[in-house]
């Protein structure tokens, strides 16, 4: 046997076996060390920073030199980069390769076989390597201790902090190893095939269950450091829902320091009773506040940098009007389907530019004679409508004379002619909310403020360019829309009196479906006003559309109360009033246009199809409609009749809800808003509240 051969050799055999034992002793640390180092390197330690002491110990130990391959840090870069897969190991190259290892290793192996070392010098060095070992698991647990104290205060810079200890760290280790292999190298040399051999098993084996600690080591590292991770972002939700409870608690100090007590206990305290088809505002809050509850929660404030919006439109950009990816798909445009609503499904994250040379609006009431030009700079209506006093161009101002295309002597000459052809229409006291139908730049509405009327004028974006944005940068209520396939966005019978002054709409035709919504939207017993060629010129197309006017005013029982001509404009306009009981209907030869099924709501406003049919008119005293409200301004403070059957907003009885609005907000108004803010309301004119309930703010 080969060891028999062997067994009278003297001394030389045992020393050749503690060498070898020697040398897989030292593979075996080597191993050991390189797994360390690269198990730092790769278990990411997040929202972690070394303390200073801890710092200034491991910088003792590393050497000052740092390898280039620890310079690549994530930076500001955001975790989902650096991460390589659902256990939080960030995908990076170590510096050393498993080849490189088991290169070195081999060349330690050739050179210790040929080198030969006493006993006591392979003692004094295992016990080094050992010291050495320890030294570097206890800086390691001490690292790991001190990140998780300070992991959840110091974010991002903690992260980049950590990683540099590591990289020390791992340094330092790496000059312990090299250490090793000098002294390790410096040994006498002497080995055999044979030792060689087993030796080479030896390790084999050892770097097979090593592998396998460092895999398990490894995965447990992943599993402690999302538990961390998970514990930290628990910590920062927590921490900002403290931060915006305290907030919310300011913020509601401070409310009840501005706003009087008076009614306010009451006010404040919303029911989520609902109505009919509609939910109160209370439900409609209580669903925005769930929705924002679900949403995701930025944890950097930073992140979002606001851009212009990109458009052709430029200032005059609006979001769902110059959705031209959907209007360019319609399948017509018959029914001015390209003029609504085509809002993008995700709302635009832009600002709409500000125009160039913009202006402080002019205050109201010289806003209603001039504006800006630079605000609105926009010239075609002034060559188009210029002759007819609706806009002119005076230097840097846009005036408007107060004319429009039925009334080029002005509009108060004109609101004067209407009242002196109905007197019982009586502005400022009858009628006081009316609705101008393609208002252009809204001179009507605008001059009505003088007769104590308000006047909700619309008109929608089309070639006559920017009317609606004249009308709001005077100071005068406008919205765009456009009377086309979908109901008007207002509820059933509200209007006092509807008026269109040659507004372009084709009202005869498709058995009258658009003049069947103005009658939705009329109050019984309101009137129609309606200025056009047809009610005064004789030419063909104009007869033809006054007779189809006629059937169809006669088919839905509107009384046609008066034509008039206006001497000083030389234009016409035909009165009419909606009936004011079903009575009409009923004797109806013809069910031409039909009733509107008993399912069909009349107060369903928001994105409806229209229809050619015709609602019901209210009898019963409880139903809104039924009967006219009181006079202007009686009517302002005085609860309409039909609250008497529904619950209030504010979960008493609808009468006193509106009462106890009132109320509250004439206190709030009158001791707040005139004397507590510094504005000056007299030359404010137009206000967007957005939570009008029963208007107590503005009255």
């Amino acid at each position: 046997m080969a060891t028999g051969k062997y067994s009278g050799v003297d001394g030389r055999r045992s020393s050749s076996f503690c060498s070898t034992a020697t040398v897989v002793v030292f593979v075996a640390f080597c191993l050991v060390g390189i797994w360390m180092f690269m198990s730092s390197s790769v278990v990411p330690i997040q929202n972690s920073e070394l303390s200073q002491d801890t710092g200034n110990e491991v910088k003792q130990t590393a050497p000052k030199i740092i390898s280039k391959q620890f310079e690549d840090t994530s930076g500001n870069l955001p975790e989902d980069v650096t991460r390589g897969d659902d256990t939080g190991i960030p995908i990076k190259e170590s510096g050393r390769t498993d080849e490189d290892n088991l290169t070195e290793n081999s060349v330690v192996e050739s050179d210790n076989g040929n080198k030969e070392s006493h006993n006591s010098a392979e003692e004094n060095q295992e016990d080094h390597a050992n010291e050495s070992s320890d030294e570097k698991t206890g800086s390691e647990n001490e690292q790991k201790t001190v990140d998780a104290d300070e992991g959840n205060v110091n974010g991002k810079d903690g992260e980049t902090n950590s990683r540099g200890g590591e990289s020390n760290l791992g340094t330092g280790e790496a000059e312990n190893d090299g250490k090793m292999n000098k002294n390790v190298q410096a040994e006498p040399e002497e080995s055999s095939g044979e030792n060689k051999s087993q030796s080479t098993e030896d390790e084999k084996k050892y770097e097979e269950e090593t592998s396998s600690d460092q895999i398990k080591h490894v995965e447990k590292e992943a599993i402690l450091t999302e538990e961390k991770n998970e514990k930290d972002q628990d910590e920062h939700l927590e921490l900002s829902a403290v931060e915006n409870s305290v907030e919310s608690e300011e913020t509601n100090q401070a409310s009840n320091e501005i706003l009087p007590a008076g009614a306010q206990s009451e006010i404040l305290t919303e029911s989520t009773t609902q109505n009919g088809a509609w939910s109160t505002q209370a439900v409609e809050s209580q669903n925005e506040k769930r929705s924002q509850q679900q949403s995701s929660i930025s944890t950097d404030k930073n992140d979002h940098h606001w851009k212009l919006c990109k458009s052709t439109a430029g200032p005059d950009y609006i979001p769902c009007l110059d959705n031209w990816e959907v209007i360019r798909k319609l399948p017509s445009t018959k029914h001015y389907e390209h003029r609504e609503r085509h809002c993008p499904d995700e709302a635009p994250t832009c600002l709409v530019p500000l125009t160039e040379g913009y202006k402080r609006s002019i205050k109201w009431p010289k806003s209603r004679n001039k504006i800006w030009y630079y605000n609105v700079p926009h010239t075609k209506l002034a060559i188009v409508k210029g002759h007819q006093n609706w806009v002119k161009l005076i230097g840097e101002y846009v005036t408007f004379p107060g004319g429009g295309t039925q009334f080029k002597n002005g509009a108060l000459h004109y609101i004067d002619f209407i009242q002196d052809s109905v007197p019982e229409i009586a502005w400022g006291k009858r009628t006081r909310v009316i609705l101008d139908v393609g208002c252009g730049v809204a001179s009507f509405g605008g001059y009505l403020f003088e007769r104590d009327v308000l006047a909700m004028s619309f008109a929608p974006k089309d070639e006559h360019e920017a009317q609606v944005q004249f009308a709001l940068e005077r100071g005068i209520p406008a919205i765009l829309s456009v009377m086309g396939t979908k109901r008007l966005p207002f509820p059933s019978s509200i209007f006092d009196l509807v008026h269109c002054a040659r507004c372009r709409v084709p009202w005869h035709i498709e058995g009258g479906k658009l003049l069947l919504e103005l009658n939705r939207v009329l109050r019984p017993g309101g009137y129609f006003v309606w200025s056009a060629t047809p009610v005064y010129q004789k030419l063909p197309e104009d007869v033809s559309i006054w007779q189809e006017m006629s059937r169809l005013t006669k088919s839905m029982c509107w009384d046609l109360v008066v034509i008039k001509n206006d001497t000083l404009n030389a234009v016409g306009a035909a009165i009419y009033r909606k009936p004011t009981s079903n009575e009409c209907y009923n004797k109806r030869s013809s069910n031409v246009p039909p009733l509107c099924e008993e399912y069909d709501d009349p107060n369903a406003a928001w994105n409806v199809p229209l229809h050619a049919c015709m609602h019901k008119v209210p009898v019963d005293p409880t139903e809104r409609g039924s009967l006219w409200p009181a006079q202007w301004p009686e009517r302002l403070e005085q609860p309409p009749y039909w609250l008497n059957s529904q619950v209030g907003v504010y979960g008493k009885a609808a009468q006193k809800d509106f009462t106890a609005d009132s109320s509250h907000w004439k206190t709030v108004v009158s001791t707040s808003y005139l004397n507590g803010m510094g504005i000056d309301w007299s030359s404010v004119r137009n206000v967007m509240d957005m939570k009008a309930v029963y208007g107590g703010y503005f009255v």
